[in-house]
């Protein structure tokens, strides 16, 4: 979530549930397995989930492997140990009673989201970063996370935290939701449960993710749940924790948040309760795999929102531009005003349909769809197109170029069938790692896409 209106210490809750050219795998890494010994393509696709390669775009253009690690190692050195200035966006905050803990700072709103937290979740769990994984994980536990369950906030992650000022110790958030960071968390927390498994407390990722998963579709709206669940779940949060807020973009529309994916039509919401959505929180590549490893009861939702969103993009994406808008509504018109037009949320739906194909393989449309978003860029000039615009293109809203569309344009290229897909490759290749006021909501972008282009951002 771009623009927006504590886990609290660890809980009883969560506790008692946490109790290519393709890149090659190094050996000690746990190998990619099929989900039958021969591939359904009716069921899996004909992507990277049922073959287990991953397009690796760089080496596809030329470069050489050892050139490519260099340049995803750097990344990674800056954003997250680089110079504090101006250069990384993870800081170390000390320790608790579950290890050393880490933030992530969005430095354009001086804050600390639940989207940037879990994408520091995702880039180090695939780069193998435990220690780094671990201590973002256990400062969202610690801070960001509703324990109470009478709170409409319940089993949800505050979207926005307060940065910890000197020696002062961090403060409990107390903001509403945002869906996406939900969506991140579980599928970063499932990757890790399958290449660090074992783990106990905050560290079964498993058991976590499961519980994350589960109440993001099966939440209590304001704090009451049926008499057999509320039998067995503990009514509420220790005394000495502080009571959530109940305001907050999260709790718009009445008493507060309630389920992130609407039952009816199975999309997700644009906060907890509304009647919209954002198109770049559709994420259909990751339903397909909760289907697989989540809870059980539910995987024909999981495979049935997987194939909603799908749709989604084939009815919001423009016909003639492929560009999506930054809202929309469940039928896929777009919003009215700014929040309908392709802004920075929306830089990410053209990386969320090509990685669908790429894993997955089971819809056409996102090739015809990502085709059209790089004519759109490519006829706007490759070194100068703007980063916010009018579904049609035809009026500009901002026209600044950044490093975070070019990064998330180059990852269409998994999907595109044009020539002009290397021109895309090749920007992101030479685009600078984003620095200073842009290290946050670029950087993030600059480097998953990096991972995405390599094949190095893998189904764990």
């Amino acid at each position: 979530m771009r623009f927006r209106f504590s886990l609290v210490a660890c809980t009883p809750l969560l506790l008692a549930v946490c109790a290519s050219a393709q890149s090659t795998m190094p050996a000690s890494q746990p190998s990619f397995v099929t989900p039958h010994a021969t591939p359904d393509p009716a069921i899996d696709g004909k992507g990277a989930f049922a073959t287990g390669k991953y397009r690796n775009l760089f080496a596809e253009a030329g470069h050489p492997q050892a050139e490519i690690d260099a340049k995803i190692n750097k990344a990674f050195d800056q954003l997250f140990h680089g110079d504090k200035s101006n250069q990384t966006l993870y800081f170390e905050n000390g320790k608790n009673d579950d290890g050393p803990l880490a933030y992530i700072v969005d430095f354009n709103n001086r804050d600390i989201r639940t989207e940037g937290m879990s994408y520091g979740m995702m880039m180090a769990v695939q780069m193998g970063k435990k220690a780094e994984f671990d201590a973002l994980w256990n400062w969202a536990h610690s801070y960001m996370y509703y324990a109470d369950r009478s709170s409409p906030n319940a089993g949800y992650f505050a979207w926005t935290a307060a940065v910890p000022q000197g020696d002062t110790p961090p403060r409990h958030a107390t903001s509403g939701p945002a869906c996406d960071g939900e969506e991140y968390f579980t599928m970063a927390l499932y990757f890790a449960a399958h290449r660090w498994p074992g783990g106990k407390g905050i560290y079964d990722y498993q058991a976590c993710a499961d519980q994350i998963l589960s109440d993001m579709l099966h939440h209590y709206p304001n704090g009451t749940k049926p008499a057999t669940q509320a039998a067995s779940e503990p009514a509420s949060a220790p005394a000495s924790q502080p009571a959530p807020a109940r305001g907050g973009r999260g709790a718009r529309g009445g008493g507060g948040p309630s389920n992130m994916f609407e039952p009816n039509v199975k999309m997700v919401r644009f906060v907890p309760g509304s009647g919209t959505t954002d198109p770049s929180y559709h994420l259909p590549h990751f339903y397909e795999l909760w289907a697989r490893w989540g809870p059980a009861e539910d995987k024909q939702f999981w495979l049935d929102a997987a194939q909603a969103s799908r749709d989604l993009f084939a009815k919001t994406a423009h016909k003639e531009t492929g560009l999506c808008p930054d809202q929309c509504n469940f039928d896929g018109t777009p919003l009215r005003g700014n929040q309908g037009a392709f802004q920075a949320d929306a830089w990410r739906c053209q990386s969320n349909i090509a990685v669908d194909w790429a894993w997955f393989g089971k819809d056409p449309r996102q090739q015809e769809i990502s085709n059209k978003v790089q004519a759109t860029f490519a006829a706007k000039g490759m070194d100068s197109y703007p980063e916010k615009m009018s579904l049609d293109a035809k009026t500009v809203i901002s026209n600044r170029h950044v490093v975070g569309l070019v990064a998330t344009n180059a990852v269409a290229s998994l999907a595109t069938t044009d020539p002009r897909a290397k021109d895309f490759v090749e920007a992101l290749w030479n685009a600078p790692i984003p620095d200073g006021q842009d290290r946050y909501y670029s950087g993030c972008l600059y480097l998953m896409s990096f991972l995405h282009c390599s094949g190095q951002y893998r189904i764990w």
